[in-house]
């Protein structure tokens, strides 16, 4: 459904100005996402040290948990509400398969947290595929869109709402993790991970903490992401989940801020990319982007490498 334009402020840029404005403004949605997505990997890397490949999976599910409850309870509920039951249940679940699948793992090889993760992502898109075969359309009465223009940019309250609830969403993390005592308790666990439970840090906690976190952010941002683009599939967040992963490597994975960077950096590439040239070219461009930053700074944008005691 087009958005109808409500009100349209005098005044207008030149014609690739207006193009730019409005590429960017397309960039910003788009990143958003991502980010939010990214700040999931990087939440589990840093703690854990562990690639959390599920996590697209979990992404693909907050989308289809908002059309089910929309679509399941028979009264009307606000976004706001919506959300957080979304980032709840889809944080559960994330706690769930970290106490099920990773937790036995945490002592033995890499490469078997890794794999389990893999096979985590595959039971959840097969098990989704089994219920909903075909694509789905998101409900369109959750949240009305219009659009207005400011100096011939046509902006959506959709991409503001998305743009603003990812803002929210970040901000609220990093004063999670910088200004209380779980968040200290995080990155105590990041750095010495051996010392903590010396230290009476309850860790097993902590790192349900982080998975339900880093579960309900991606949940969010699978919302976000249907409503943007309203045919959602269990297979979405195959892609999706790691282009997200591009973007926390590219930011320096581990990083919170580096994971916001890499989302909003490759959200402006993307669109940028289909915008100027032909869109084939997207998706070489971007894992370029990625090969090429690694080659001069291996461990992202911000990302610094680990402590070695010797």
């Amino acid at each position: 459904m087009i958005p109808a334009v409500v009100a349209d402020f005098a005044g207008t840029l030149p014609d690739w100005g207006v193009y730019l404005a409005q590429q960017s403004v397309n960039a910003l949605q788009l990143g958003s996402i991502y980010a939010l997505i990214a700040l999931g990997y990087s939440m589990v890397y840093g703690v854990l040290v562990m690639i959390n490949f599920a996590h697209g999976d979990l992404f693909m599910l907050g989308a289809f948990a908002c059309m089910l409850l929309v679509a399941a309870l028979p009264w009307h509920l606000p976004f706001v509400v919506v959300l957080l039951m979304v980032m709840l249940i889809i944080g559960l679940l994330g706690v769930l398969i970290e106490r099920i699948a990773y937790r036995p793992l945490r002592g033995g090889p890499r490469v078997s947290a890794v794999i389990t993760a893999l096979g985590c992502g595959l039971i959840i898109e097969n098990l989704t595929l089994v219920k909903f075969p075909y694509s789905q359309h998101m409900p369109t009465d959750l949240f009305v869109s219009t659009s207005f223009r400011f100096a011939g940019v046509t902006i959506s309250t959709l991409q503001l709402l998305i743009i603003g609830v990812s803002a929210i969403l970040m901000v609220a993390l990093d004063f999670l993790i910088q200004k209380t005592r779980y968040g200290m308790a995080m990155r105590a666990i990041s750095f010495d991970a051996g010392t903590v439970p010396l230290m009476g840090i309850p860790a097993n906690r902590i790192i349900s903490l982080t998975f339900f976190v880093g579960a309900a952010l991606g949940g969010a941002a699978g919302m976000l992401y249907g409503l943007a683009y309203p045919v959602i599939a269990p297979s979405m967040g195959i892609l999706v989940g790691w282009k997200a992963f591009i973007a926390a490597v590219i930011g320096g994975i581990g990083s919170i801020r580096g994971a916001v960077l890499g989302g909003f950096l490759l959200g402006a590439v993307e669109v940028m990319v289909v915008a100027y040239l032909p869109s084939t070219y997207r998706d070489l461009i971007s894992y370029s982007l990625l090969l090429i930053i690694l080659i001069f700074k291996p461990y992202g944008l911000l990302g610094s490498p680990p402590n070695v005691k010797v």
